[in-house]
């Protein structure tokens, strides 16, 4: 929100607009797919685990693999931080809905629908692919997908190694999908665009992802290539049992989640020495702090400041690499201003995985078909529709923006669904739903809500892994054991049920104050209306931090003053609403309506879906 001019008040805040109170539940604004959180954590507060599932599964359509290995941009951005350190097991919690949930699941999937006649290509058997295929087959889409290995899954299944994330639940949740209706073409690599084009498929998306691990091109790489491995090639090895041991001492370049997957699996195969080579320090890492504890938990050592130099070999054998040891000055804003070498130094070591990234191949995309591709060798595509520069061609998931993280790719699958269904039907990509809501008072009595409103101080709770010595017996042996419901029933405790907004009727106020009084955190002021900037510093609680907006009523009817709340500070326990003798609060349920694919067909064609 920006400031009025100069004696101006701030206009009264338009909570008719979804974007106000899905940004106050910042869990479901950071998350790609936009699920909704606090929703599927009270289901499973009240022990209804295949109800938390479902509701899960319309936004991520993987909550039992995303419960697993998500990269949870939910959790940085929970309001629990702002109380305490430790955000709410949001992932934990997602895998609890998937492993409590009972078959009878199924039923309430989406049903196929009575064909329609289009045809769409899935070119990739990975997260965006199947997401595109969940979509449009309840809508009666003929969907065929391509998948040059001999399972489907993509990068899920061949470099998410099977400690984190078992087969089993990979083959139930793509298995939901697939038994809805697609034709899976296994060991069907695609060679060639073109062709694909000329079988008169209505629509094509593909969701190849980013399959080319960079490399490293140092003096000596080329010098013993059978101990130098491009991380992402061997984990996918590993994976389909091409590569069973490793040497004893492993150097794994890169500090990334992929490096935490290679340094974790080097162990299992029998690795006794490996360190993970950083070129800067600990607050530039990529990986995943929850991934660096892991890999440190195991005894991987993380070695910051070393930039590779070299690959040392003698006689045709790998023995290790060099490395310029480096120094560098931060600012105060934690950017690197300068940096030296100030050394070298060697590492021995039997083999070196490289995980320094991913990129995006397409050599099976012929240049002369209408598809642009950038000076990056990457395609051009619409961030908004997901359509390349020739009509009927899309793309998804780290195929069209680059390597992310699961769950971005099914929020593009999701989007690219929409795009296929108008593109088939003749309809303008562009013309898309707008996200809408919908609030529902909680008040079930004078002091009773319909959801759990006290305060829990609680730490967050730990999740209980196997022995480490049971852990490297196989490599297969996952590691997490999920919360049990007694231990998810207490996590779901320290949710401040963000969604549950403080809906205020300025008609109603009477200016008695008695909310203001008892307000826990002074989120609350009446006040006369100005500047964002000069309200800000007249509030009970000067509201210096302006991650939220700044809630303002219309005028009140006594004196012509504001209600201004500050949504930073709130914690949503209803005591204002309780404490109001005129109810001019009350605590509603806000709902995020996200279209999808589904919304976008004419009522007689499409299914109920849960939670619709």
């Amino acid at each position: 929100m920006t400031s009025s001019s100069p004696g101006v008040g701030l206009p009264p805040t338009d909570i008719r607009n979804p974007d106000y109170f899905h940004k106050v539940v910042d869990c479901q604004w950071a998350c790609p797919a936009h699920t909704d959180v606090p929703g599927y954590i009270r289901l499973i507060a009240q022990g209804r685990y295949t109800d938390a599932y479902l509701l899960n599964r319309k936004s991520n359509v993987f909550p039992g693999i995303l419960g697993r290995v998500c990269d949870r941009p939910c959790e940085p951005a929970c309001r629990r931080g702002r109380v305490e350190e430790k955000p709410v097991a949001i992932c934990r919690l997602k895998r609890v809905a998937a492993d409590h949930a009972d078959e009878s699941y199924r039923d309430q999937l989406p049903k196929p629908a009575t064909k329609n006649g289009k045809r769409v290509a899935l070119v990739g058997a990975g997260p965006a692919s199947l997401t595109v295929a969940n979509d449009l087959l309840p809508l009666g889409y003929d969907v065929t997908i391509f998948e040059a290995l001999d399972v489907p899954g993509g990068l899920m299944r061949s470099n998410i190694p099977s400690f984190r994330l078992p087969a089993e639940v990979l083959d139930r949740e793509i298995g939901d999908i697939v038994g809805m209706g697609a034709h899976l073409r296994l060991g069907h690599r695609i060679e060639s665009m073109k062709a694909l084009l000329g079988e008169g498929y209505d629509a094509i998306f593909v969701g190849t992802g980013a399959p080319k691990g960079k490399e490293l091109k140092l003096a000596g790489r080329d010098d013993d290539p059978a101990h130098v491995h491009i991380g992402i090639a061997w984990l996918e090895s590993v994976a389909f049992g091409h590569i069973e041991k490793i040497g004893e001492k492993v150097l794994i370049i890169g500090v990334g989640n992929t490096a935490m997957d290679c340094c974790r699996t080097s162990l299992r195969l029998g690795a006794k020495d490996v360190k993970v080579m950083a070129r800067k320090p600990r607050q530039f890492f990529k990986a995943s702090p929850w991934e660096l504890e892991d890999a440190e938990e195991e005894r991987v050592e993380i070695v910051i400041n070393r930039a590779p130099r070299a690959f040392v070999t003698e006689g045709g054998r790998l023995k290790g690499m060099l490395f310029d040891v480096m120094e560098y000055e931060v600012d105060a804003r934690g950017r690197i201003t300068a940096e030296r070498v100030t050394g070298e130094q060697f590492y021995p070591a039997d083999d070196v995985i490289l995980a320094i990234g991913q990129e995006n191949a397409f050599p099976w995309i012929e240049r002369d078909l209408g598809l642009e591709f950038d000076k990056w060798e990457v395609p051009v595509v619409d961030p908004a529709t997901f359509q390349s520069t020739r009509p009927g061609v899309f793309f998804g998931g780290d195929a069209a923006f680059g390597p992310k993280n699961i769950i971005w790719s099914v929020e593009h699958g999701h989007q690219a669904a929409i795009s296929i269904h108008r593109h088939c039907q003749g309809e303008d990509l562009r013309d898309r739903l707008p996200d809408g809501q919908n609030l529902q008072t909680s008040k079930m009595g004078m002091h009773e809500w319909a959801y759990s409103n006290n305060y829990d101080p609680a730490e967050r709770r730990l999740m209980p892994h196997v022995s480490l010595k049971e852990r490297f017996q196989k490599l297969d042996v996952e590691v997490e054991l999920g919360f049990t419901a007694e231990q998810a029933a207490a996590e779901v405790e320290r949710c401040l049920n963000c969604d549950v907004q403080t809906v205020f009727a300025a008609k109603l106020c009477i200016e008695c104050d008695a909310c203001i009084d008892i307000c826990p955190v002074d989120c609350l002021t009446i006040t006369r209306n100005g500047t964002e900037d000069d309200l800000r510093t007249r509030l009970t609680a000067p509201a210096d931090n302006r991650t939220q907006a700044l809630f303002v009523s219309e005028a009140l009817p006594q004196t012509g003053r504001v209600m201004v709340k500050d949504e930073d500070l709130c914690v949503h326990c209803g005591l204002c609403a309780e404490r109001c003798p005129t109810a001019a609060w009350d605590m509603q349920k806000f709902t995020l309506h996200h279209p999808h694919a589904i919304d976008h067909a004419p009522a007689p064609a499409a299914p109920r879906r849960f939670g619709t």
